[in-house]
This record gives structure tokens, C-alpha cells and sequence, in this order.
């Protein structure tokens, strides 16, 4: 049975929401940001950057100084090779990671597979498994530049859809499309967004397009919200991130 969170779990309940990214040079300045934010977000996202340079150590990193980790390599290759790689995730205990969802129906589905038996062999729970549907750096223009034309959340509604169809347990897709996603895909499946800038953040230039404040993300259904640059580079980050989470409450 579903226990609803009293007046005491709400600020919790916020905290699990937020995914804090790690895009950081040094394992030292990640585990400075982890021993910061652990008690202010749910999961520290070790990506490209991070995990290239230091490789299971970011992850062990993260572990040690009592954060969670979701591994963020968007992994796409064929099916064997995608889903072997997804087992090593498995084995260092990460709670999320993500493949691209463009790997197609069988790599999202043989990696689901072998990732849960595997689980179930070691005795701990299994990861929850992401599809990338379209990056949020990308808009028509760019997916037209490739040779993929249409609309772009039609795109990452038909991408969404074929992982669910997978087992995957949900997708990283911008929050532009979150409601599209939720009506065709149910209130059970998983959505995580990146491009979140907070009310109060000044908006840079960056590589991200298709974006929205916390706050809006929340409402329209987000699951999880990821941020980075605007908490990272604050003078005080702890105080931003209290900041983005009043927002979001």
C-alpha cells in the first residue's frame, strides 16, 4: 500500500526529486560537492566527463561519501555489447543509468533483461534503466540537419513508448515534453529531465534548448529533475540548491 507523506516528508520528499550533476574535473571536487549536497538531493549524476577520467573510481567516490549515483553514459551500441556494459553498472551498485533509446527494441530489451537476473543473482535491487529520447541540446533544425524531420516531441513520445514496450523503467527527456509523455505512457512510468534552470538563476548561453524552471517541471510531472550548472557554479551552492528546493515546494 502506498503510504502519502505527512506535513514532516514533504522537504524530503523534494530532496528525492532533485538529481545534482557532477560535471566536475577532479574526483576531489566531486566528492566536495557530494559531502555539500548529499542531504539536499536524491542523486549525484556521474557522466561523460567524470566517469572517462576516472572510470569506476567516480563512482566509488560518489558511494563513499554517502551519495547515490545515477550513471549518465547513454550508452548505445548493439545488444550485446550495450548490455554487458549495463551489467557492470549493475555490479558497482549504481541505482540509475541510461541507454539511448535509438539502440532500438532489442538492445532495450535484452539489457533490461540480463541487468535484472543479474540483480536478482547478486541479492540487491536492480537499477533503474532510462532511455535517452532526444537530447535536450537537439531541436527540429538539428534533427533536420541529420535527416530526421518532424515535430521533435513526436520524436520522444514514439521513443518513449518503444522503451516501455522494452521494460525500460522510463526516459530522460526534456520538460517540454513531460505531459505528452505521461498521457501516452501512464503515471507509473519514470521521467527525467534535464534542461531545468531555476526562477532565480540568471539564464546563460549553453547547449541546452529545450528548458524549464524547476518549479514547472515539477507540475507538469517530472519524476526527477537534473541540475547542474547553476548550482556549481553559485558562489554558494548549498544555499542555491535550498533555494531550488523552496522553489519546487
Amino acid at each position: 500500500m502506498i503510504e502519502f507523506p505527512g506535513k514532516s516528508d514533504l522537504s524530503s520528499l523534494r530532496t528525492r526529486k532533485v538529481i545534482f550533476a557532477l560535471d566536475v574535473h577532479t574526483l576531489e571536487e566531486g566528492r566536495r560537492f557530494v559531502r555539500l549536497l548529499k542531504d539536499r538531493v536524491g542523486l549525484f549524476k556521474v557522466g561523460l566527463e567524470l566517469f572517462t577520467a576516472f572510470g569506476k573510481e567516480a563512482v566509488q567516490a560518489v558511494q563513499e561519501e554517502g551519495g547515490r549515483v545515477f550513471l549518465d553514459l547513454k550508452l548505445h551500441d548493439i545488444p550485446s555489447t550495450v548490455s554487458r556494459a549495463a551489467e557492470e553498472a549493475v555490479k558497482l551498485g549504481v541505482e540509475m543509468f541510461n541507454l539511448h533509446a535509438t539502440g532500438g527494441l532489442e538492445m532495450m530489451r535484452e539489457t533490461t533483461d540480463r541487468c535484472r537476473k543479474l540483480a536478482e543473482k547478486l541479492g540487491r535491487p536492480s537499477p533503474t534503466i532510462l532511455a535517452v529520447t532526444i537530447l535536450t541540446s537537439l531541436d527540429e533544425g538539428n534533427l533536420k540537419e541529420v535527416g530526421l524531420a518532424g515535430a521533435v516531441q513526436e520524436r520522444v513520445v514514439r521513443l518513449a513508448e518503444l522503451a516501455q514496450r522494452a521494460g525500460i523503467d522510463g526516459v530522460v527527456a526534456s520538460p517540454q515534453e513531460i505531459i505528452p509523455i505521461r498521457q501516452h505512457c501512464g503515471p507509473r512510468f519514470i521521467i527525467v529531465t534535464p534542461g531545468i534552470r531555476p526562477a532565480f538563476a540568471e539564464v546563460g548561453k549553453d547547449d541546452q534548448k529545450r528548458v524549464m524552471t524547476a518549479q514547472e517541471a515539477i507540475i507538469a510531472g517530472a519524476d526527477y529533475i537534473v541540475i547542474g550548472r547553476p548550482i556549481r557554479l553559485a558562489p554558494d551552492p548549498a544555499a542555491a540548491m535550498d533555494k531550488l528546493l523552496a522553489e519546487i515546494g
